[in-house]
């Protein structure tokens, strides 16, 4: 026969893996704090692919330089892509709609900002952003988060990722 022996709670936590431990403070907390009654965070991602070229080149840069870091894409006539974009936001799930935000408003930006200004363009000769700003997979993310913060409701904007390639994937959160 085992003999109960009660634990105070600072006794109980070093007993208790760190992983379980929020488990057990919200399973304590009163009926205003359960899961239910606070706010919860989700997040939305919409992907969008477009087709576009561009050649890495920059203008604080003499030729042999262009060539010696871009290396191939630096080809004077260009290169292209089929980029993915995920846009990704975040907020608090409306407790009447169920939405952190509705997917139809987010399409309506993706297409504003991503697909008309880009969709099938030289992104050098096409897009006056980047006449002065080399078109990397970086600078477009920027670009992209930039013109995005502007078209959502504030502080919605989470991420953006794009896939240059398979293999290449460039991710930007406003940092």
């Amino acid at each position: 026969m085992c003999a109960f022996i009660p634990l105070s709670f600072r006794a109980l936590l070093w007993i208790i893996p760190r992983h379980c431990r929020l488990l057990v403070s919200l399973t304590m907390a009163g009926p205003s704090q359960t899961p239910q009654a606070q706010e919860r965070i989700g997040y939305i991602s919409r992907i969008q692919c477009f087709s576009a070229c561009h050649r890495l080149h920059s203008i604080h840069l003499s030729d042999e330089e262009n060539k010696r870091v871009y290396g191939k894409c630096n080809n004077p006539n260009g290169h292209g892509h089929n980029y993915k974009v995920e846009v990704t936001v975040r907020g608090k799930i409306d407790r009447l709609t169920g939405m952190v935000m509705n997917l139809t408003d987010l399409k309506k930006c993706i297409e504003d900002v991503i697909m008309t200004p880009l969709d099938h363009k030289n992104l050098d000769k096409d897009v006056p952003y980047f006449a002065n700003v080399v078109s990397t997979t970086e600078n477009v993310a920027v670009y992209i988060w930039d013109n995005m913060a502007k078209a959502l409701p504030p502080n919605l904007l989470y991420e953006i990722k794009i896939h240059e390639t398979d293999k290449n994937v460039v991710v930007y959160r406003g940092e």
